[in-house]
């Protein structure tokens, strides 16, 4: 055989053995950082269960971490999966949150940012006999922001945020807003309905059968535009959008062909009958952001959030 032409096989070769998957997703390990039956969870077995009717890995094993707002499942994932390509982990906003209250030596930037996945926005409320506009709540709140007590989930959390945020962009100290943590969806429904809150945050899902009975009056949700007929927040003059995102992070230390293969198979994923059918189920709305543009989301994120949760006097000094 000619020289040339033994040259242009090895090259071809070389070529075909460069362009085939770099990984066979036969089995992904799926670390989720929470209690079983919980936000996090429930996400991560959904996507497993698209992924695999989708053809894009044919089986996922799931291992359940919860603890400290999910930091340690990720210090478990950090130290065990490092350059594992097959390695997932759920995470999403509340974890960013808790990694920066828990003043965490682990960190989200230690992991492989892989796809954004899901929003549940939040919508402020009153009682049936409360405030009749936002505009009307939040001038009560800046004539006297003590006289507005705000009803949500933990210290520090989703809901916590978003009154912080709100209070920061009307010019009312976030350190002043006055905030009752609940530990149940149920104490904050009583303690709405009943008026013993001036308002009341979470997400919609929670409040929106309420606000449709004629218990509550929703004011604002936090999403970009008006969602169910509830005006957002940015559509009243109130410059504040935030999300309970979800997202999927890949192990630290794989290569960037890997990670590639990652989106791909989450991506094939989303797209399936069965993740559509699960937003649908679950009242989640589509967030899908990948690759370099998500490990950007999550940077701006951790920056967001540390600057408002010190300024509610609960993030790292």
């Amino acid at each position: 055989m000619p020289v040339l032409t033994r040259a242009r096989i090895a090259i071809a070769v070389a070529a075909l053995a460069l362009s085939a998957p770099v990984l066979a997703l036969d089995n992904v390990k799926m670390m989720i950082p929470a209690n079983p039956g919980g936000g996090w969870d429930t996400t991560g077995r959904e996507l497993g269960k698209a992924m695999i009717a989708s053809g894009a890995v044919k089986n996922v094993q799931y291992d359940n971490k919860g603890g400290a707002a999910g930091a340690i499942g990720l210090a478990q994932f950090v130290n065990s999966s490092k350059g594992d390509p097959n390695a997932l982990m759920m995470g999403g906003m509340v974890m960013v949150g808790g990694l920066i209250q828990n003043k965490s030596a682990v960190k989200l930037d230690q992991v492989t940012p892989i796809a954004r996945l899901t929003s549940e926005w939040e919508v402020i409320v009153v009682p049936a006999n409360g405030p009749k506009t936002l505009k009307e709540l939040l001038d009560k709140f800046k004539a006297n922001p003590g006289s507005v007590s705000w009803g949500g989930g933990s210290a520090g959390g989703t809901d916590h945020i978003l009154a912080g945020l709100v209070a920061k962009a009307i010019g009312v100290e976030p350190a002043k807003v006055n905030y009752v943590p609940f530990k149940g969806g149920g104490e904050a429904v009583s303690a709405i309905i009943g008026g013993h809150v001036t308002a009341g945050i979470s997400g919609l899902s929670e409040f929106i059968q309420h606000v449709k009975s004629g218990k509550m009056r929703a004011l604002a949700v936090s999403s970009p535009k008006a969602i169910d007929g509830i005006p957002s927040l940015k559509e009243q003059g109130v410059d504040v959008e935030l999300s309970n995102w979800r997202g999927i992070f890949a192990a630290p230390g794989i290569t960037k062909a890997q990670r590639d293969e990652l989106i791909k198979a989450v991506e094939t994923g989303v797209k399936s009958p069965s993740w559509q059918e699960s937003l649908k189920k679950q009242d989640w709305a589509d967030f899908w952001l990948a690759g370099d543009a998500y490990g950007k989301f999550v940077e701006d994120e951790n920056k967001r959030l540390a600057g408002i949760l010190g300024e509610l006097s609960l993030g790292k000094k």
